[in-house]
């Protein structure tokens, strides 16, 4: 690591000790528990920054084996990826056993308990049970020691792909349901603090292995300090967009000189500092150095420092509660979506009340922006693209925005009629328009691709993806129908999304099945862009056709049912309006039955299309092939 690295740890401990300390026992006297006592509230925080170290430590090394190397023939990983991937599992190992020994001490810390009294089964199972952050850890911590076996039995580059993926959503189970999860404006907080995190941990992690690839002199020294500064200039864009928007959510006005919002500005003049000296530092070595390795070292190692100080100021957060957590006026809305609705959802306020949603609509944003630039790409090398296709790229990209951040999106927790609405917009109308945009074709056309003896670009990454096994099984179109009937029978018929509405995490995962279940149909059955298998246009429209009864049935289903669904859960919103909630089910069975029919209409037109095209080429060419028989025998 170096002295700059071993200087920063050891700054960041005794930033955490003091921070943790210096508190006292008045955070759990606000909280209405007793002080633990010193040695858990150490534990507890020193273990999340072990935690937090060794994860990203993990995802670093799997970013740089998939993406900083060049694969062998046959898509093996090479030595130089290989070294990284066995770091990753290493950190995977320290990762797990970190959170298994924090499922102990946080549920100690969380109940106001010394951790001796609960190292009995007994007592930690009952914490366990009762407490959910305990929960998340334990999750965590499974999926991380997945990850040390898988990292230790992969030779495959595409498999760390699927690994890094893999470890960006481990970190993620106790950020979902810490204190950014908690009070009003809980969903900005909550999916500010997830981008964070993946992006602190992107960026430390990524360092790491950038310094353990100059320290052993590895090959392509400008493309590593070329890819690392591009990474680590947008992991610090997206720390400096998220870190404002959870810190204005978690510190309202008037309260910044407390504790919290206190440390939250240390935290940004840090990550200032990082960006203002390194930024230029890095294009500099990237551009002239002499000596790369030398110079990259010494830049890394300053700024490997600052980023450790800069997480044991979190650690030190992580134990203070933000004033947002302490605030007693919340209301039931408040709690459970993150933000109260006054008014009756009227055509006005489904067209007005816009709240834009971090997760769905930055990837609306970003999607349109790319596909933009990849046809401005195609137009500047003389290729042309289908204006049709790029109105319904932009068309799809609008759907899912106006499904999560209109009001439509926002009152899609309160009323189940606008929740079917949303789910439309995102299982059907979105991913159809989505799919007829043909990405996939675009990104082959417009992006370049790697050069002989570099590591793979996003067209290599794409293509990784795109015909992969588990690609190629999910796209076969029976499974993609049951996955997207399945989840309409599984989820709403039973108690299953009473469940989900009441957690703003389950709620976003409910949401990105939607759309990728619905993107996996019709990605399969169109047979527009480019897909791992190509089926027959007589299965994909029998499978059409066979869909169609389904999602009646399911609307009849609805709408014959005499109980409303997750009436708990609608009735503990306690709105200063009502709705009837058998009125309101019975509109959403309608509209999802209905408005089910018109994307399937859609796809039996282009499928009919296609086929008499077809039915026409296969004409012309019998036709050519008797002419040119007739000829043959007249000579």
């Amino acid at each position: 690591m170096g002295r700059w690295g071993l200087a920063g740890a050891a700054l960041a401990v005794a930033v955490t000790v003091a921070l943790v300390l210096g508190a006292g026992s008045d955070v759990y006297a606000v909280l209405g528990y007793p002080d633990p006592g010193a040695p858990t509230k150490l534990g507890v925080n020193l273990l999340r920054l072990v935690f937090d170290l060794a994860g990203a430590g993990c995802l670093g090394g799997l970013v740089f084996a998939a993406l900083f190397t060049v694969p062998q023939r046959g898509g093996m990983i090479s030595p130089d990826g290989y070294a990284a991937l066995r770091t990753a599992g290493t950190a995977a190992w320290l990762w797990g056993a970190a959170g298994l020994l924090l499922s102990v001490f946080d549920a100690a810390d969380s109940a106001g308990q010394s951790v001796t009294d609960n190292l009995t089964p007994g007592g930690w199972l009952g914490l366990l049970e009762a407490l959910d952050v305990p929960k998340a850890w334990l999750l965590s911590a499974s999926l991380a020691l997945v990850l040390g076996i898988a990292c230790r039995s992969t030779l495959r580059w595409r498999t760390t792909l699927v690994l890094t993926a893999l470890a960006g959503l481990t970190l993620l189970p106790p950020v979902l349901v810490g204190h950014a999860a908690t009070n009003g404006g809980h969903d900005f907080a909550s999916d500010g603090m997830a981008f964070h995190v993946v992006a602190a941990a992107l960026w430390l992690g990524t360092l790491f292995a950038v310094i353990a690839h100059a320290r052993r002199r590895g090959p392509n020294p400008e493309i590593v300090a070329r890819r690392y500064r591009r990474l680590a200039a947008a992991c610090w864009g997206v720390l400096a967009i998220s870190g404002v928007i959870s810190s204005v959510v978690l510190v309202p006005p008037g309260r910044w000189l407390g504790e919290y919002g206190s440390l939250v500005l240390y935290k940004v003049g840090l990550l200032l500092l990082v960006g203002l000296v390194s930024v230029p530092l890095r294009r500099r070595i990237t551009r002239s150095a002499p000596d790369r390795y030398r110079g990259m070292l010494r830049l890394a190692g300053a700024e490997l420092a600052l980023l450790l100080v800069t997480m044991g100021i979190s650690m030190g957060m992580a134990h203070v509660p933000p004033p947002n957590l302490l605030d007693r006026d919340a209301t039931a809305s408040d709690l459970l979506i993150g933000y109260d609705l006054p008014d009756f959802p009227s055509a006005w306020q489904l067209a007005t009340q816009w709240r834009f949603d971090l997760l769905f609509g930055t990837a609306a944003v970003v999607l349109a922006v790319l596909y933009a630039l990849g046809v401005r790409r195609l137009r500047a090398h003389g290729q042309r693209w289908p204006v049709g296709r790029t109105a319904s790229w932009l068309a799809g990209c609008l759907a899912l925005l106006v499904a999560t951040s209109s009001g439509v999106g926002s009152y899609a927790p309160v009323t189940f009629g606008v929740h079917m609405t949303a789910h439309l917009l995102l299982n059907m109308l979105g991913p159809a328009l989505l799919v007829l945009g043909t990405p996939v074709n675009l990104c082959l056309r417009a992006l370049p691709r790697a050069g002989r003896g570099e590591p793979y670009g996003p067209r290599e990454w794409l293509l990784g993806v795109v015909d992969s096994p588990v690609a190629r099984w999910l796209s076969h179109p029976v499974l993609a129908s049951s996955l997207l009937v399945g989840s309409l029978y599984a989820l709403y018929p039973t108690g299953l999304f009473q469940l989900v509405m009441q957690e703003h995490w389950a709620h976003t995962i409910m949401n990105v099945y939607f759309l990728g279940s619905g993107w996996l149909w019709f990605w399969s059955v169109l047979g527009v862009d480019r897909t791992p298998r190509r089926v027959p246009q007589l299965a994909r429209l029998g499978v059409t056709l066979g869909m169609m009864p389904a999602l009646a049935f399911f609307g009849v289903l609805v709408l014959s049912m005499s109980e409303p669904i997750a009436e708990n859960y609608y009735r503990t919103l306690d709105l200063s309006w009502s709705v009837d909630l058998m009125t309101a089910q019975q509109a959403g069975a309608l509209i999802g039955w209905l408005g089910g029919e018109v994307p399937m209409l859609l796809v039996l037109i282009v499928l009919l299309r296609q086929w008499h095209r077809e039915e026409g080429d296969d004409d012309d060419a019998d036709y050519e092939g008797m002419f040119a028989r007739l000829e043959s025998t007249r000579s």
